[in-house]
């Protein structure tokens, strides 16, 4: 495993981290999350991606006990707040001062730890002043809580709005946490030209486009049982847009592009976000441990520029770039 610095920071994070959305505490049993996050630490990860939201708050008090007794200082844990996690009261969501310093706190015994490493707003909010969110913010960080501060699924005139409000309160803003594959690339426009202007990297999430990317999903076929298509409590109106036959038809056709990188399908989506310089890391999730095996077989791999070029013939027509798609509720 390889580590990246992020941002213009001194955090160094495995260039593929383990996240627990849609997994731990919903779709997974408890025993063989903890084998998953195992799996993880013995491929080498060292970044931990989680949501007080996942499995509503569930996702993260599996993780702190997976992780209980492992070196704290040897791992990156990264949470995020803004969705709502309660009863659904007026301050039970957002980035109000009062929202984020309770989640803050709450987050923090969930994972059994004093302290979160990348702590990160969900999405923008627009109900509350930034001025405010930024300042609750630099409150958790000057009282040693929290070490850097993240976005998720910001524009880049937000992340440079907040970038700008965090110098000068003088906290870390490192990194955004966008959707990104080869199928999603509504990013590279504007988004990635910002965080790099700003000192952020992005840690993207689902590189391989909720499984569609496996090619385990076949044109004129119905999913695979067990599988997130399947499943619809934890994601299958998301992966709905993926399932069309031009696109299942296209992905079919990168299988022998992955055998000519020596890859599996999933690994080669995985190396493909890699292949960008600004992506600190990218999230993979499994239900099973030996997928983690299979995907962490993408670090340190550089794909040759003609096999880039032979993955975005394969895929025009059927990639979406629109920068309009980076959006909060």
């Amino acid at each position: 495993m390889e580590h990246r610095r992020l941002g213009h920071s001194g955090l160094f994070v495995s260039e593929i981290s383990y996240g627990n959305w849609l997994t731990h505490g919903s779709q997974v049993e408890e025993e063989r999350a903890l084998a998953c996050v195992r799996a993880a630490l013995d491929a080498g990860i060292t970044t931990f991606d989680t949501a007080d939201v996942y499995a509503n708050t569930a996702a993260e008090t599996v993780l702190g006990k997976a992780l209980h007794g492992q070196r704290r200082e040897s791992l990156e844990l990264c949470t995020k707040v803004f969705f709502p996690t309660g009863p659904g009261g007026p301050n039970d969501s957002g980035l109000g001062r009062k929202h984020i310093l309770e989640s803050a706190h709450a987050s923090l015994r969930r994972l059994q730890t004093d302290h979160i490493d990348l702590y990160q707003a969900h999405r923008f909010d627009r109900r509350t002043p930034l001025e405010e969110t930024m300042s609750a913010f630099a409150d958790l960080v000057h009282a040693g809580k929290v070490n850097y501060i993240g976005v998720s699924e910001w524009s880049a005139e937000q992340i440079s709005r907040g970038a700008a409000l965090a110098r000068e309160l003088r906290i870390p803003l490192v990194s955004n946490q966008p959707q990104y594959s080869m199928l999603w690339r509504v990013i590279e426009e504007q988004v990635v030209p910002a965080a790099e202007r700003e000192g952020l990297s992005q840690i993207v999430w689902s590189p391989i486009a909720q499984g569609v990317l496996t090619g385990k999903y076949q044109q004129g076929a119905k999913p695979p049982e067990g599988s997130r298509a399947t499943d619809t409590a934890g994601g299958a109106d998301m992966i709905a847009h993926w399932l069309r036959d031009e696109v299942l038809e296209r992905v079919a056709r990168l299988r022998p592009i992955a055998e000519e990188a020596g890859l599996s399908m999933a690994a080669l989506a995985v190396a493909w976000v890699l292949q960008n310089t600004n992506v600190a890391s990218a999230i993979i999730g499994a239900s099973r441990p030996e997928q983690i095996t299979d995907n962490v077989a993408a670090a340190g791999v550089a794909l040759d520029p003609a096999l880039l070029t032979k993955i975005d013939e394969v895929l025009d027509g059927v990639v979406e770039t629109n920068p309009g798609l980076t959006r909060s509720p």
